[in-house]
């Protein structure tokens, strides 16, 4: 039996560090299950496009795929952009099944590879009851999208970080500067900012330089090529397989 091919759809960056940190997670991905043929396309800014990417599938007598949406929260790209961009391609090659997976976020694993990294970037257990934790996404303007990060943010609050804040690179405040601050002002005696983004880019680097004007003792990486990471996508795309509700051509 063939299995779908999964299609990582990420969202582009100009910065070139963002299409080599999603090769090097995908990758990973099929490193974890030789076989599994594993594609890439992106929504703007980079090639190939989702719409190329499909219509190659289709042209080499692909019949099902299986589009996972590299992104961590359901926002607008997760709700309005992908599923538009595989409706339209459902139409031009109807023999060719597309299910959209579900995003990456919230899961226990993304959870894993923010303490990996916060880990790698010099935090150790005992550090974490006296250190004060900036989660630090991208930002949106999607009420889903927002309360997500907050219940990350609480979540992370009970693992024993003596504070945690959310903060965001766009459309929301506080910025991580601000966040930084309003920890120290409590009396917080160490600050950590963990991002939590998948590749580094603009928004990123926005919030690394917060994290420096500010005064962090502590920057995390990128959540990245993570192998934490590359089982969530395998996860979301076994769950995408077994979902009818999740195919495109219902």
């Amino acid at each position: 039996m063939t299995h779908p091919t999964l299609l990582v759809i990420a969202h582009g960056s100009r910065d070139p560090r963002h299409a080599a940190t999603v090769h090097a997670l995908t990758e990973r991905v099929r490193a974890e299950r030789p076989g599994l043929r594993v594609e890439t396309a992106y929504l703007e800014f980079n090639a190939p496009s989702v719409p190329r990417v499909l219509e190659r599938l289709a042209g080499e007598g692909a019949d099902e795929v299986v589009a996972l949406p590299l992104l961590l929260t359901r926002a607008f790209h997760a709700k309005t952009d992908i599923p538009s961009v595989l409706r339209e391609a459902r139409a031009r090659l109807p023999r060719l099944n597309i299910r959209q997976a579900d995003v990456l976020g919230p899961s226990p694993l993304l959870n894993a590879t923010l303490g990996r990294r916060l880990r790698e970037a010099g935090i150790r257990p005992g550090d974490i009851p006296r250190t004060g934790l900036v989660l630090a996404s991208a930002g949106s303007t999607d009420p889903e999208a927002i309360a997500v990060i907050a219940e990350i943010a609480r979540e992370l609050r009970h693992t024993g970080w003596c504070a945690v804040r959310p903060a965001f690179a766009s459309a929301l405040l506080p910025r991580t500067e601000e966040a930084v601050r309003s920890l120290r002002a409590e009396g917080v005696e160490r600050v950590a900012v963990a991002p939590y983004v998948i590749a580094p880019g603009r928004l990123p680097d926005r919030i690394a330089a917060g994290a420096e004007a500010a005064g962090a003792d502590v920057l995390a990486d990128v959540l990245g090529a993570a192998p934490e990471l590359a089982r969530l996508l395998l996860d979301r795309y076994d769950e995408a397989r077994v979902t009818v509700g999740a195919s495109l051509s219902a």
